[in-house]
């Protein structure tokens, strides 16, 4: 299997949500000292030492409870333990081992998944003494940390990497394409799978844990030739519950992981959510080709430039990864279904390219002599050579005398010079910077 998955799950208010937006260096969960503040699922994309995995933060765990959130979360905490690939079980060592705690502990020894204690607030060293006390729930793997002040999670993080073997980090290889189609909920993903293969097609019920895995299907027509990743299967809105929506949350991840291309379908009707966005950044960091197919064309009113506006608008809320192609389509009325193929195929061969090194020199020299960076410390920086990484994801390392002060605003421009001057339309591109 593609893709390393790791959940975070404890009690309310033992930081689970401080220690995500760490890992993700950027603050996403909401943080409060009420506990049950996360009802939502987090889910994210963590790097360390080179390799990156799927971070998921569940809601507190609450066994036995009547109150109808905490039944929720404790539903989505059962399944994050059954998706996961290893589990972060958090406790507080200002609060010490409470009935919570030996209830969560209890589920957990029953499962054959790793598990990695992480005692959270040991901020000094009485806390450090009085934290001795969780060794007695029995788990091999303990860390101590402060997920305020970060101290003791690179050890934990360390262990986890440990455990992500080369076929997780990277895609599988075949030689056949993978387009993922992916998207929230009732947008028409089988409706669309259904009509590009010619035939009504019965994917996964509306039951959770019907199908662990996505579905695969081979698309073998027109001289095209390619593997559909589906994670249809959650259609009816009346159907879609908290937890059978976390789970079809979950096997997205994991399709995208396989996917060389992810075909991200919107309701025209709706625009871009917040959700949408979410989907969108977690396919570019993974640095998976995008295709934006915009369905249910044929229910929106227009106008001379509708089309124009409303590609302008989802620019806008896309940026600054605004190089790639949005399609129109209507998946009952098939129009531009095909076309989404043409395009994805294209992306995919645009993720495929290699610039040979003179000609990338010749056209990116020229372009740093048009527009040369800001002085450093009163020093010019000097790029002198430019070459693509041997990597899955278009990487360009530029060798120059200052790798650290390179602003954003110059990388932006490199890229866009970039993209300019080679085809990487719906692809992300990487550019390192490092000493000559």
């Amino acid at each position: 299997m593609s893709g390393f998955t790791v959940a975070i799950v404890g009690r309310p208010n033992v930081g689970k949500s401080t220690f995500f937006n760490r890992l993700l260096e950027q603050r996403k969960a909401i943080v409060d000292d009420v506990s049950g503040v996360t009802r939502d699922r987090q889910y994210g994309v963590a790097d360390w030492a080179g390799k990156s995995f799927n971070l998921i933060d569940t809601g507190g765990f609450v066994p036995e409870s009547e109150d109808v959130f905490e039944i929720e979360i404790r539903k989505q905490v059962m399944i994050a333990l059954e998706e996961a690939n290893a589990l972060i079980f958090m406790v507080d060592a200002a609060t010490g081992i409470t009935n919570l705690d030996e209830a969560m502990a209890d589920v957990l020894r029953r499962s054959t998944k790793p598990v990695f204690l992480a005692v959270n607030k040991v901020d000094n060293s009485d806390r450090l003494l009085e934290a001795a006390e969780f060794y007695s729930l029995g788990f091999d793997n303990i860390f101590f940390l402060s997920s305020m002040t970060g101290s003791g999670t690179g050890e934990l993080l360390d262990a986890i990497i440990a455990l992500i073997t080369d076929d997780q980090a990277e895609a599988e290889a075949t030689d056949l394409p993978k387009f993922a189609i992916i998207g929230q909920p009732n947008v028409g993903k089988s409706s669309l799978l259904n009509a590009l293969i010619g035939q009504e097609r019965t994917i996964v019920s509306d039951i959770a844990g019907t199908t662990r895995d996505t579905i695969h299907t081979r698309y073998n027509l027109f001289q095209k030739d390619f593997i559909l990743i589906d994670t249809a299967g959650i259609r009816r809105k009346t159907k879609v519950h908290e937890d059978l929506e976390f789970y079809s949350v979950i096997r997205a991840i994991k399709a995208m992981d396989e996917a060389d291309v992810c075909m991200l379908l919107l309701d025209a009707s709706k625009g871009i959510t917040a959700q949408d966005l979410n989907i969108f950044s977690l396919a570019a960091k993974k640095g998976k080709g995008i295709v934006i197919l915009v369905n249910k064309w044929d229910l929106v009113q227009k106008e001379t430039n509708t089309a124009k506006g409303y590609e302008k608008e989802l620019k806008d809320r896309l940026a600054p990864f605004t190089d790639l192609p949005i399609i129109f389509i209507s998946v009952t009325e098939k129009t531009r279904i095909f076309r989404a193929i043409e395009a994805a195929l294209e992306v995919y061969e645009n993720r495929q390219r290699r610039v040979p090194t003179a000609e990338l020199n010749d056209v990116m020299l020229k372009a740093v002599e048009a527009y040369h960076a800001p002085v450093i410390r009163g020093h010019p920086l000097k790029i002198k050579y430019i070459t693509q990484l041997p990597t899955q994801v278009p990487s360009f390392a530029f060798f120059c005398n200052f790798p650290e002060d390179v602003k954003q605003p110059y990388k932006n421009y490199l890229e866009n010079k970039l993209r300019e001057s080679f085809n990487f339309k719906g692809v992300p591109v990487r550019l390192f910077f490092r000493k000559k």
